[in-house]
């Protein structure tokens, strides 16, 4: 049995936008994460970069189900004595409104190397502008 190698030059790199208003974090997370992985190719291979850059407008229009707003926590360790801080999905999406989904589009990435350079072709805005017109991404639909 080989393995699959795809040939660098041989990878089609394209730009998605994907609209995240009104939609669940996990939902448009998963679907972010399986486009940047490269999952809908034909080629897909899960020890090579063969993904797709995305572009994730409107994320402060994100929503959460439940009450997970208030109870939904995310920590961080400073490694010294004491340094745990804990902070609700509202605290930390009013002050970093990317923070949240970046945090769930990593954690459905694969981790080391090859998982920093998949979140690298993920680009998160607030709002509906951004600065990728250039490469002409195609509108994400579902």
């Amino acid at each position: 049995m080989k393995t699959l190698y795809t040939k660098t030059q041989d990878i089609q790199n394209a730009w998605h936008i994907v609209d995240a208003t009104d939609r669940p974090l996990g939902d448009v997370a998963s679907r972010v994460a399986s486009l940047v992985r490269g999952k809908h190719k034909a080629d897909y291979a899960p020890h090579q970069f063969i993904g797709d850059f995305v572009i994730v407008v409107n994320i402060d229009k994100l929503r959460v189900t439940g009450k997970k707003a208030d109870d939904k926590k995310y920590y961080h360790h400073s490694h010294y004595p004491g340094g745990l801080r804990t902070f609700s999905y509202k605290e930390l999406s009013s002050r970093r409104p990317e923070a949240p989904l970046r945090k769930a589009i990593k954690g459905m990435l694969p981790k080391g190397p090859l998982g920093n350079r998949m979140l690298r072709a993920v680009k998160l805005y607030a709002g509906d502008k951004h600065p990728h017109a250039a490469q002409q991404p195609a509108v994400y639909t579902w």
